[in-house]
């Protein structure tokens, strides 16, 4: 039986105790199965300058998305408006032809369209004389007292390409519709009146 003592190694079983010194073991393989860790680098800055241009880029296209969504739903808003104005002229101009006044109609074609809804927008600023655009908060309707138009003012304009007259806004005014008699015989006879629109005063583009 061996027993290690200090820096030898006791042979028990033999007669006399004999010590085997460190320098007779076998030497020691330094190499070892399990690879050693490797020191870990941190970015360059090339690579830290990509990954910067590559979230700006991502950062660029998500403005930019929101932006073009931000101006959709104001472009749908405003035109549901506008669609629930000529709503409320179709049955305005119905109920004054079923009265038989049809002498009354002219006077929509000046009146402000606001009065005929029976709860205006919240967006509504309310009526002004010789408006601008500078008037009312963008992203509001208004009444033109001069022209007697209703005017929405634009809040998004990324998309919008203005009318002639070169502002950020988009105009709408009543409009009556007249039609030369049907019969062949009233054909010198003044043009009948045969409705009403609500369309904008000059055509917009908004992409």
């Amino acid at each position: 039986m061996r027993k290690n003592s200090g820096f030898g190694i006791q042979d028990s079983g033999a007669s006399k105790p004999q010590w085997v010194g460190l320098s007779s073991l076998p030497p020691f393989d330094p190499r070892s199965p399990i690879p050693a860790p490797r020191s870990s680098k941190g970015f360059t800055l090339f690579e830290l300058v990509i990954v910067v241009i590559i979230i700006t880029i991502l950062a660029g296209i998500f403005i930019n998305r929101v932006m073009f969504y931000q101006e959709l739903a104001e472009k749908t808003a405003m035109e549901q408006v506008a669609s629930t104005v000529q709503s409320a002229l179709t049955l305005k101009y119905a109920q004054i032809q079923t009265r038989g006044q049809a002498s009354d109609i002219p006077a929509m074609a000046v009146d402000n369209p606001m009065n005929w809804l029976q709860r205006k927008p919240r967006n509504y600023a309310g009526e002004f004389y010789d408006a601008n655009p500078l008037s009312v908060t963008p992203g509001n309707w208004l009444f033109d007292l001069k022209s007697r138009e209703l005017v929405y003012v634009l809040q998004h304009t990324g998309h919008f390409k203005p009318a002639k007259d070169n502002r950020q806004w988009i105009r709408f005014h009543v409009v009556l519709q007249y039609e030369k008699p049907v019969l062949a015989s009233l054909k010198n006879a003044p043009l009948e009146l045969v409705g009403a629109v609500f369309d904008p005063v000059s055509s917009y583009v908004w992409e």
